[in-house]
């Protein structure tokens, strides 16, 4: 007996590596020492800064994954990953530098988590971050056969003076609302539940969306903020910054603020996709509970004086980024309430 025969096929195992390299390599930064296939990844910091701060972040895409295997579909999936982590970092200020991924499956597949790895390298290029390194797992009996588990760290820089800790927030700060594209990647435990219990599968095409499978819709990644966000704080006077994942605008949105503010936003300040309200009406789920679990149409908040609200939704609409002003920050608790 060898490790082949017990499930493990190093030999696809180095094919797969070959196969990626050239995804890898579209995402380099000229910080980036040696090639991939070593033990370790080396990232030579940007010159410029004079306090370095580096920040990380590490996420998934849940149970989204399912719905991917299930379409045979996976080449969205690794800009999920990629999203969910440099969205994240990107609150603070941070620029991200450099990714990797951890890729664990039952059998290796190469051309199924070649498909994945292309959207983290798609993720990486529209963030600017590089792919640094990775790790490809082979778990025969610990995962089914055609299943996988995929999940991503990410590393940025921030110079010390401008990192965004909520210190800088004020009373009268205005919410502006940048758009989701969708569901992003919270939340699919609940929307399976809801095509389950209603006899649907992904295949099928409810008129609301104009002939698109529900697996299409669903499979829609995450927005990458990164380049239109850093383009912003190069003009703007920008407070605090929130990326709007599974707890929605009302778990979210506080984090950004002080002990002592709350944010008041309007319920009618933009147009909720048909997405959620397709998931309300077939799941008859309310709109506490939905406004507690998706991001509705708001996929990221940035809090700006009231004079700059203007310039900063101009701004974003200039790089066809949709922005809404929410609503305001006000003397409170660190809640987020709805007039």
């Amino acid at each position: 007996m060898d490790y082949r025969e017990a499930g493990v096929d190093v030999a696809a195992g180095r094919s797969f590596v070959q196969n990626i390299q050239q995804a890898v390599q579209s995402t380099q930064r000229p910080e980036v020492l040696g090639n991939l296939g070593g033990f370790a990844g080396c990232f030579q910091l940007p010159a410029g800064y004079q306090e370095p701060v580096l920040v990380s972040g590490t996420d998934g895409v849940g149970t989204k994954l399912k719905i991917a295997q299930a379409m045979n579909r996976h080449d969205t999936i690794g800009i999920d990953l990629v999203a969910m982590c440099v969205n994240d970092i990107l609150t603070i200020g941070a620029e991200p530098l450099f990714f990797l991924d951890y890729l664990a499956t039952g059998k290796l597949n190469p051309e199924q988590l070649a498909a994945v790895v292309s959207g983290i390298a798609q993720g990486c290029r529209e963030s600017g971050c590089a792919i640094l390194g990775g790790e490809t797992a082979e778990m025969p009996g610990f995962y089914p056969t055609g299943e996988y588990d995929v999940a991503g760290f990410c590393v940025g820089i921030v110079e010390k003076s401008k990192i965004l800790d909520g210190t800088q927030v004020q009373v009268g700060d205005i919410a502006i609302g940048l758009a989701s594209q969708g569901v992003h990647s919270n939340g699919f435990s609940l929307v399976r539940k809801i095509i389950e219990q209603n006899g649907l599968n992904w295949q099928d095409c409810p008129p609301e969306f104009g002939g698109q499978s529900l697996g299409d819709i669903f499979l829609t990644p995450t927005q990458l903020y990164v380049k239109p966000i850093l383009a912003a704080l190069s003009t703007l006077d920008i407070h605090g910054m929130a990326h709007i994942t599974g707890g929605g605008l009302p778990e979210n949105l506080p984090r950004c603020l002080q002990a002592n503010q709350d944010i008041q936003i309007n319920r009618n300040a933009w147009d909720i996709p048909p997405v959620f309200h397709w998931l309300a009406k077939t799941g008859q789920v309310n709109e506490t509970a939905m406004l507690e679990t998706f991001n509705m149409g708001i996929g990221f908040v940035i809090l700006v004086p009231p004079d700059q609200a203007e310039t900063a939704i101009n701004c974003f609409q200039a790089q066809n980024l949709a922005a809404f002003p929410l609503g305001e920050v006000v003397t409170g608790q660190k809640t987020l309430r709805f007039q």
